[in-house]
């Protein structure tokens, strides 16, 4: 099985960043599409931004548009996502999933990130 482990995550102001960092075993970023989702108590898991193995797609969800980026590092075997001005409604747990396809076979536990006032 596919071992992931996401970092980064914090207690920032509004206005502040963070950059959370993915890593997955077994290379396996290289081989299928990584989403980076958002969930809090209560809700459905919410997408971000999720990029194909290639490196040279990338999407983003509206809210994330020009103020978050994802990337990877040359080897890639690591995952970044930059996060800029955050918000107070930016506060969830944020995880990194596998998928192929439409369907995710991979979840990391996440990284709690909090922004306050």
């Amino acid at each position: 099985d596919v071992h992931i482990v996401e970092s980064g995550g914090g207690e920032v102001q509004a206005g502040g960043s963070l950059r959370l960092s993915c890593a997955a075993s077994d290379h396996a970023f290289k081989n299928f599409d990584v989403s980076w989702v958002r969930q809090v108590p209560g809700k459905d898991p919410e997408p971000v931004s999720m990029i194909e193995p290639g490196g040279e797609n990338i999407c983003y969800t509206d809210f994330a548009n020009g103020r978050f980026t994802f990337s990877r590092d040359n080897a890639g075997d690591m995952l970044y996502l930059q996060m800029d001005n955050l918000q107070i409604d930016d506060t969830a747990l944020y995880r990194c999933v596998l998928s192929k396809g439409t369907e995710a076979f991979a979840w990391g536990e996440g990284t709690q990130v909090t922004v306050s006032s």
